[in-house]
């Protein structure tokens, strides 16, 4: 692994590209592959050697963790047979097809190892696919969609890639022999992984203690691999079935501070792992290329394109047909699922960018294959197909993918918005439900009962007509005005407490406790 200087610079120069990214309007992860190819041929910077067994240790569990612990879990079960065409089927298609193509085509490249490159280029990137959705304001339909199957195809794929992997090493395949070890890897992944759940919630049922809290969510990813891996089972299936467990249960068992602290914790931590991958494996490219020096350039080229080519036509070919053949076959599905826009699929079929777990799983193979040390086949050459892939699809249909949604006329349909002024609007219900009650209860001044019950009764009123949409030009402009007004008064009461500390009135905690406050009303104001 690198030094920590050499760290530091990494992340130094992973803010620069971040920030780059984000005032040309382009999704940060294109740039940091670009900049860590670069940063790969600069002269005088050390040789990048990372441990292929702390690869996927390091990175997947906390990334995946987090996936799934935010995935729309209602949305992905309306949506469930498409999602499981994409993530299960599609991954599957993938990898028999490029390990087809593969295996016809580099010379000495085995069959077994055809299908571990396969298993790698399987997965789409969730990172690629979810910045470009954010920037561009998608159907919601379509981004649970492409977050749905980016999720659960890392784990179809990870499970699919160990099984080729274990037939390299052992230089065995038995086609019924991984059919019971992917079936025992998937039963056993998702039992470890409730199992690790429900011991995580019992455990923070009983702690009211943010930082303890957050730790343990920090851990949590890696409580879930390990003993899934010493298992023989999936690491990675086993992190993504916590992760939704947790998601449904841990909602009513964490408190608001330990939530808002959770938020941009993982933040920080999501947005490291990430751009540290791509940047990591553009320095390990240079040595992977002088390897590959007894190859010529335009063979290696062909190589390339070629794999790089199959991915992208293998997804085509899949979602037209998977979206539209079962409703053409099935009354049931007609019935059952409402028809997709063909603008739908087309965005699909072009959303196959590759990135940061497909790099993972390709520096994580193993050096060599015995205890003789024989070198794992092909390995370099794998790592820098995997390399051009993911570089291919992230500028090809990266750059291009916006292009297109703006071409197609998509844009966010208003679910979110609705959905969101739903729940606000019943939240405000309950509360006027019960204030009466409370009130009772703890014999509250009149004034204080009709402030809340005008303070809440305008808040239903304004969600109302969002969630009608008959909303107010009058209410949005009254909005608008109170959101500026407060806003310029949060600052003026910054000023003031910070002057007090200046002049020694107040000690430097007493105004970051006022600060605290201060601060929460100003992120609410920008919710």
């Amino acid at each position: 692994m690198p030094s920590i200087d050499i760290l530091l610079g990494l992340l130094v120069a992973m803010v620069i590209l971040v920030t780059l990214a984000r005032r040309i309007g382009v999704a940060y992860p294109i740039l940091l592959v670009i900049g860590g190819l670069a940063l790969g041929f600069v002269p005088g910077l050390p040789r990048i050697t990372l441990q292929p067994d702390l690869v996927l240790l390091f990175f997947l569990p906390p990334l995946l963790y987090w996936e799934a612990l935010n995935i729309p879990l209602r949305d992905m079960r309306l949506k469930a047979r498409p999602i499981i065409l994409l993530a299960v089927g599609l991954v599957l298609a993938t990898m028999c097809v490029v390990a087809v193509v593969a295996h016809m085509a580099i010379a000495g490249l085995t069959w077994p190892v055809a299908f571990v490159l396969g298993a790698i280029v399987a997965p789409t990137d969730e990172v690629a696919a979810s910045a470009i959705a954010e920037r561009l304001a998608l159907p919601r339909r379509l981004v649970t969609l492409l977050e749905g199957e980016s999720l659960i195809n890392d784990a179809s794929a990870l499970v699919a890639y160990t099984v080729a992997v274990a037939a390299v090493v052992s230089g065995r395949f038995s086609l019924s022999g991984a059919t019971m070890k992917f079936v025992w890897a998937v039963v056993g992944s998702v039992a470890v992984g409730l199992a690790v759940g429900w011991g995580i919630i019992w455990i923070r049922r009983r702690l009211n203690d943010p930082p303890v809290e957050n730790t343990i969510s920090l851990l949590s990813g890696y409580a879930a691999y390990l003993p899934a891996e010493w298992l023989g089972v999936s690491g990675v299936l086993s992190v993504v079935t916590m992760g939704i467990y947790l998601g449904r249960q841990g909602t009513r068992i964490v408190s608001s501070r330990t939530r808002l602290q959770a938020q941009e914790v993982w933040q920080v931590v999501v947005f490291l792992l990430n751009g540290l991958i791509f940047i990591l494996v553009g320095l390990e490219l240079h040595s992977i290329l002088a390897a590959l020096s007894l190859r010529s350039w335009p063979t290696l080229i062909w190589y390339a394109a070629l794999v790089s080519l199959t991915v992208i036509l293998v997804r085509i070919a899949w979602v037209f047909p998977t979206m539209y053949l079962p409703r053409a076959l099935s009354r049931h599905e007609r019935e059952r699922y409402p028809s997709l826009p063909w603008q739908y699929p087309t965005i699909i079929s072009w959303a196959g960018m590759r990135g940061g777990v497909s790099l993972a799983a390709a520096l994580a193979l193993p050096y060599s294959v015995s205890r003789a040390h024989v070198p794992f086949p092909q390995r370099d050459l794998v790592i820098f197909l995997t390399f051009c892939v993911i570089l291919a699809t992230l500028l090809l249909q990266g750059l291009s993918l916006p292009v297109l949604i703006r071409q197609l006329g998509l844009s966010e349909d208003g679910t979110p918005r609705r959905e969101e002024a739903k729940a606000q609007l019943t939240a405000a219900r309950a509360a006027l439900a019960r204030l009466d009650e409370l009130a009772k209860r703890s014999q509250a001044p009149p004034e204080v009962v009709a402030h809340l019950r005008a303070h809440y009764e305008e808040r239903s009123r304004l969600h109302m007509g969002r969630y009608r949409g008959e909303e107010n030009e009058d209410d949005e402009t009254y909005a608008v005005a109170f959101r500026r007004l407060q806003s310029a008064l949060l600052q003026v009461e910054r000023e003031a407490i910070i002057g007090l500390r200046d002049r020694g009135v107040i000690n430097d905690e007493a105004m970051r406790t006022v600060q605290r406050s201060i601060d929460l009303e100003a992120v609410q104001l920008e919710a």
